[in-house]
């Protein structure tokens, strides 16, 4: 039992004094990253607050995490805005809740493993894309410029950031740089005081007394934010709006689910403990569906807030529930003075989290590798930056298993064989096979891989390419082929019936329990019949031979089998004994 096991088995106050002070440093750090995000996103700042603070203490309740921290991510913010510019911020709170549902329905039908199964190269192909339009999403902050209106696409933003470069505001500039300078050089002396809520107090307390009409505020921008929660709000969502919302609520659905796992696995690294991917799943959906009853917007899990909820000293769920109630706090006391936060103060901010969140290393690190995992990964990263993160997931995945069927189907190898004569034990091998030495009626396969749709026509082709004298007896060695389905058994019986056609004879040694069920249940097994099943090469082998036609034996100078110098030349058919082979 590792130490944060025994710490829930036994919770006690000293447990809630360390979830205190864990809930309150991750409280204080969530404040103005919610704002940012929901900035960010296309929505009022307080929405973010509200988020963080419902979703928050519903995740750490309800999920499958005991360390995790749920709020609103830098990951959903190019999915969020296209929302809101394209149907609205009612429209994004309609799309949050059926992501909500999709995901209690996962949690529910055991599909939190599923998600673990998304390549890689996929996750940080669009990871990296969604860096890249959060740090450019920032530039017209950081710069002051006045006038630049947002864009669904990538493109456009930046030819809107180009066109109105004349309206650089330097006291914004200076304002994002102290911002910046502060959050970076926070940790290297003061690691557990969060840089970004003192870069965002100190350049704002600067902007507010020496010149506080020269930049966009919050308040300049949004308006006075609201130090209540917003009433409860059951949106009406009708049959046209599931039509419309179902695609972008799905991308939500899915990548909050993809993060909210990755973020508990890293806290199961740092604790040693072990979340409940179901359960996670449903507590994610539970907090995207009470969320937007409060005008918040769609949250997930974390990384790095739950990576220092952890490292502040967390013991359980109930630091989680102390930073949504700090946050709560903060709005009800501190919203009024949250009006006079520049925005240029924001923006450093979000560059920084789209820093960290780029995969940078690795990244790099799978581009020098020049795979198709690297292709996967370029085509990812440039569809999410130039057209959006749906069609990105879309072809990534897409790209990812046609990978993976190319890969699995060079695995799978179909080698003629013979026993092998310098052998003591007359093993059977490929290079035995020579053109003066191989058996006219008797042909032996090993199938060495998985036999599936994507290698079901390279096997057929291989046995049929390579009968060159029409075999009666065709002998497979199956006790390689981990799997089989119905497309590459399909092909099977093509060269079963075949081959029964012409009065030929089936023999299979060694098969696996998965393909002999699947032989069983498509009828192939009751076809070649139970008695040709053998658990040994060799015992197939005799078996072959008791089937030979004993006349085209006769004269016959390929001396496959050690038998063959006898069965060459006798006129009379020999008993069974004088045709038993050692096993193979």
């Amino acid at each position: 039992m590792n130490k944060y096991s025994k710490l829930q088995s036994a919770y006690s106050f000293s447990h809630f004094q360390k979830d205190l002070i864990s809930g309150l440093i991750v409280g204080i750090i969530a404040i103005p990253l919610g704002m940012a995000f929901a900035i960010a996103s296309g929505v009022r700042p307080e929405y973010g607050i509200y988020t963080t603070i419902i979703a928050g203490i519903i995740i750490s309740i309800f999920g499958g995490s005991k360390f995790q921290i749920g709020g609103p991510t830098g990951a959903f913010i190019p999915i969020l805005l296209a929302i809101v510019m394209e149907f609205g911020y009612e429209n994004l709170l309609k799309a949050g809740l059926l992501a909500g549902i999709i995901l209690i329905l996962m949690g529910l039908f055991k599909l939190g493993t599923l998600i673990k199964y998304i390549p890689r190269p996929v996750t940080i192909g669009f990871t990296a894309g969604i860096a890249v339009i959060i740090f450019t999403g920032q530039i017209a902050n950081f710069l002051g410029l006045e006038g630049v209106k947002n864009h669904e696409y990538f493109l456009a933003n930046i030819k809107e950031i180009y066109l109105h470069l004349n309206t650089i505001n330097l006291y914004s500039v200076l304002t994002a740089i102290i911002c910046l300078v502060i959050i970076v050089l926070t940790p290297r002396f003061a690691k557990k005081i969060p840089g970004p809520l003192i870069g965002l107090i100190g350049s704002s307390v600067i902007a507010y007394i020496f010149f506080p009409t020269e930049v966009a505020t919050i308040g300049s921008s949004y308006g006075q934010i609201p130090n209540h929660l917003p009433s409860f709000h059951i949106p009406i969502i009708t049959l046209e709006d599931v039509q419309h919302l179902l695609a972008p609520a799905f991308v939500i659905a899915m990548l909050g689910g993809i993060e909210s796992l990755l973020s508990a696995v890293v806290a199961d690294g740092m604790t040693g403990s072990k979340h409940n991917s179901n359960r996670e799943l449903f507590g994610q959906g539970l907090a995207n569906v009470v969320t937007p009853l409060f005008g918040g917007i769609p949250a997930t899990g974390a990384i790095a807030r739950t990576a220092t909820n952890i490292k502040s000293g967390a013991t359980s769920r109930v630091s989680g529930v102390i930073h949504g109630i700090v946050v709560l706090l903060v709005l009800l006391v501190l919203a009024p003075y949250a009006s006079h936060i520049p925005l240029a103060s924001m923006a450093p901010i979000l560059m920084v989290v789209a820093w960290n969140m780029s995969e940078r290393v690795e990244f790099i690190h799978l581009v020098k590798t020049k795979t198709g995992d690297s292709l996967v990964l370029l085509i990812t990263f440039l569809l999410t930056v130039f057209t959006n993160l749906t069609t990105a997931v879309q072809v990534g995945l897409i790209l990812a298993v046609f990978l993976f069927m190319k890969r699995m189907s060079e695995l799978l190898i179909v080698a003629k064989v013979l026993p092998d004569p310098h052998d003591k034990n007359e093993k059977v091998r490929s290079k035995t096979v020579k053109e003066g030495m191989d058996c006219p009626q008797i042909s032996i396969y090993t199938i060495d891989g998985p036999m599936f749709f994507g290698t079901a026509e390279f096997f057929e082709s291989s046995v049929m390419k390579t009968i060159q004298y029409e075999p009666s007896i065709l002998i497979f060695r199956m006790s390689k082929v981990p799997y089989m389905d119905t497309t590459s058994e399909h092909h099977f019986s093509s060269i079963v019936h075949r081959l029964q056609q012409r009065g030929g004879k089936i023999l299979i040694s060694g098969i696996r329990q998965q393909p002999l069920e699947v032989l069983k249940k498509t009828g192939l097994y009751q076809q070649i019949g139970q008695e040709n099943f053998f658990d040994r090469t060799g015992k197939a082998i005799n078996e072959g031979l008791n089937h030979l036609e004993l006349q085209r034996c006769r004269g016959c100078k390929h001396f496959a089998f050690r038998e063959c110098d006898e069965l060459s030349i006798d006129t009379e058919v020999p008993t069974k004994k004088q045709m038993t082979s050692p096993a193979h």
